[in-house]
């Protein structure tokens, strides 16, 4: 007989990215997309969850923060250093990540996040960006295309609007003239996808909700094409987005069961 084989050992890329209790601790189950078969499919709606500013793991969180921006952290890893309770309390992530301008690698392994905030767009050397496994992150903000270095990135993306497997549907945004008098600075999430919206996602100017637009458009930021959420001061900036990859649906949009989307299970060449 021939010698075997030795057999081949893969090491676990994320082993020092989970924090206590494992990866299955510190995070919610989303049921957004257990549609099935359904047609046509139902309205998607964002998570409506605010952030609690007084929960502990979110106080902790900030100081987290606080020491990467003090020693000019390189790889930044904050669930590691949370309890699976304080993981849990973790729905987005604090404004003062724009201090974290060393920072190349940003890892949000299993978290339990629904949104990401506009600022993560002042993350200047960010190379990397890893939230794989954030099972209720389902967008991202425009914003993150302003990422001058960002070329890496770690998405669970069967876990995104628009995917190609499953292709679940956007949620819908108000046409411009739905929008009213509402107040920019205390926006609700389940509606608005976020809290608050201050400036302009493609010019960076300030926006005021008489001439906000919001969209959806389908871009590859870094290794993966993801859904990104657009809060325009103008039309021109709506025109001014770039070309969605083919095979996506094509261009900015509002959203909502019935905006075509290429078939389902694509097999890219």
């Amino acid at each position: 007989m021939g010698t075997e084989p030795e057999p081949r050992v893969f090491g676990n890329r994320w082993a020092d990215a989970v924090g206590p209790g494992g990866a299955g601790a510190g995070r919610e189950l989303c049921k957004c997309f257990d549609q099935g078969n359904v047609r046509p499919q139902r309205r998607i709606r964002f998570h409506s969850e605010r952030q609690d500013i007084t929960a502990p793991g979110w106080l902790r969180l900030l100081e987290l923060v606080e020491e990467a921006a003090a020693d000019q952290r390189e790889v930044f890893k904050p669930l590691t250093d949370l309890t699976p309770d304080e993981r849990l309390q973790i729905v987005t992530l604090p404004e003062t990540i724009t201090k974290l301008t060393a920072v190349k690698h940003f890892v949000l392994y299993g978290s339990n996040l629904v949104r990401i905030p506009s600022e993560i767009g002042a993350m200047v050397s960010l190379e990397e960006f890893s939230p794989y496994t954030s099972y209720r992150l389902h967008w991202f903000p425009y914003e993150i295309a302003r990422c001058p270095k960002l070329r890496r990135s770690t998405v669970s993306t069967r876990a995104i609007y628009g995917n190609y497997k499953l292709r679940p549907p956007f949620p819908p945004l108000a046409p411009r003239s739905e929008k009213g008098t509402v107040d920019l600075t205390n926006l609700d999430p389940a509606v608005w996808g976020t809290a608050a919206i201050k400036s302009c996602s493609v010019c960076a100017q300030p926006v005021d909700v008489a001439n906000l637009r919001q969209a959806w458009i389908s871009l590859r930021v870094a290794t993966d094409v993801v859904p990104l959420l657009v809060n325009a001061c103008s039309d021109t900036c709506i025109e001014a987005l770039p070309r969605s990859p083919e095979n996506y649906v094509q261009g900015p949009h509002l959203g909502g069961p019935s905006v075509q989307q290429p078939p389902s299970g694509y097999a890219f060449r």
